[in-house]
Order: structure tokens, then sequence, then C-alpha cells
């Protein structure tokens, strides 16, 4: 690692690693398996994204691309590969519902707000929601997990009632690591693009942060914005919606492409070895 003009990749690569480190320990995962998990992906993005246009990606090119031999290329490509499709759907489809719930018109009562819906019956339902936002998944098995997440309450009439504005899995839910793996790659994804934006020009990534701040002020900044970043989040899910070809199925036009913004609060102890 003496590559001067790499140096500052290297630093940016320690830094993003420890928390992602911390994880991994905290849920017992070995160095074997962290580097067996990296070894695929370095294998898998040498074969898929560097390879010569109009020539097979061939073991021995990915092995001088990537530094590994070709025994262990072989190797790591016989490993199954790692399964994230479960996870993403259930928390893909319990999204959709809820934002669904919160801004269609046949959902939403008198003042504009979530109403409370029946399972089944005459009018708007729940099972109405999931069937036109959720896919073909059974509206009861929706509602469970809506349920165990404190996302959605059954009123004394049989009603249900939404209590949350987004799908939030448990502490202890194996969504969380979730919205790990996808939250932390469009980041990266971002930042990525904007190191080499091309044509296309670099895509929005900003951040205010202060670093002397005592520590009665964090609450008071969590309660203060909050409210105000769910409330743009709010408009640009009505108005990615409104684009949407799932949500909305009149829309026309060609290929099919992934876009949004995402906005994270971070705070910490301040150390002299930060900059």
């Amino acid at each position: 690692m003496n590559d001067t003009h790499l140096k500052p990749l290297y630093s940016a690569t320690l830094r993003l690693l420890r928390p992602l480190i911390r994880i991994l320990l905290r849920n017992g995962v070995s160095f074997g398996t962290f580097s067996d998990l990296a070894k695929w992906v370095f294998i898998d993005v040498a074969t898929k994204e560097f390879a010569i246009e109009g020539r097979k990606q061939s073991d021995s090119r990915v092995s001088v691309i990537t530094g590994f031999s070709r025994r262990e290329v072989m190797r790591v490509r016989q490993l199954p590969k790692p399964d994230v499709t479960l996870s993403a759907e259930k928390h893909n489809r319990a999204a959709r519902v809820l934002a669904a719930w919160r801004r269609e018109k046949p959902f939403l009562d008198a003042e504009g707000n979530p109403a409370a819906l029946p399972m089944e019956g005459p009018g708007p339902t729940f099972s109405e929601l999931v069937n036109r936002f959720s896919g073909n998944v059974p509206p009861r098995a929706v509602l469970d997990e809506l349920t165990r997440v404190g996302a959605v309450e059954a009123l004394d009439d049989g009603r249900l009632c939404l209590r949350a504005r987004a799908y939030i899995p448990k502490s202890t839910d194996a969504g969380r690591f979730h919205l790990l793996g996808i939250d932390v790659t469009h980041l990266i994804s971002t930042i990525d693009h904007n190191l080499n934006p091309g044509s296309s020009g670099p895509l929005f990534q900003r951040k205010v942060s202060y670093d002397n701040l005592p520590a009665e002020v964090l609450p008071e900044f969590r309660k203060q914005f909050a409210g105000k970043a769910q409330t743009l989040l709010e408009k640009a899910d009505q108005w990615l919606s409104e684009r949407d070809r799932d949500a909305t199925p009149a829309v026309e036009g060609t290929g099919r492409h992934r876009a949004g913004f995402g906005i994270f609060f971070f705070e910490e102890p301040y150390s002299d070895g930060d900059n």
C-alpha cells in the first residue's frame, strides 16, 4: 500500500470499513466469512463490469484484475451467491403499502390523513391497498408484518389504523441489515458517480455538520429537523409515485430506472483524530 496517489483512497476505505466491521463483530461474523464475501464481490464486479467489450471475461483476466490466483477465482465462483432477494422484497412491499396509504386519495380521510381501513368489505379496504401496491402477496401476511413492527394497529371496531409514517424494522430484525446494504450502497454509488460524473454531470450530494456542539443541543437538533426531513421525503414520494409505472400504470416512457434520495442524521463524540 505504498502508492502515494492512492493513500487518500486507502484512508477513506479504512474509515468506511470501521463501522461495518463493528456491525459484523457485534453479530458474530468472523474475518473468514467477511473475506469470502469480499472475494465474491471483487470477482463478481471484475467479471461483470471490467470485461473487454465483445469478449467473455475469463478467469485469467479476473485473476489479473483482482490479484487472486486462477485457482482462487474458480473456488470463489463456486461459492453460493448471497441471496438478498427475500429481504429486499419484504422491505419494498411493506414500504410501498405504507407510502400509498399516506398519499392515495381513496385511502385518506376527509382531512387528508390516512383513513382507518377495514380488512374487507365495501369501499376502500386494507386488502385493496395491498393488492394495488404490494403485488401478489396475501394481505394478511403484509398486515402481520406491519403490525409486528408497530406500523399498524387494529381498533376496537376491527378497522386498521396507520401508526407510523414509514416501515422501519425492529433493531433485532434481519430487515435492518437490508437497510444497511441498500442505503450505504446508494450513497457510495453516488460518490462513485461524482468522482467520474461524465457528460451527465454530478448527482446532488450535500451535508451540513459542526464539530463543537454541546450534548444538550442534539435532542433539539433531531426534534427540529426530523419532521422537516419527513415532509420533504413525503413530497418526493408523491412526485415519484406519479411517475412510476407500478404506482401509476398509465405512465409511458423508455427504459427502467431506479431513482430517489435519502436523508440521515449522524452524531458522535468528537475525537482529535477526526477530520
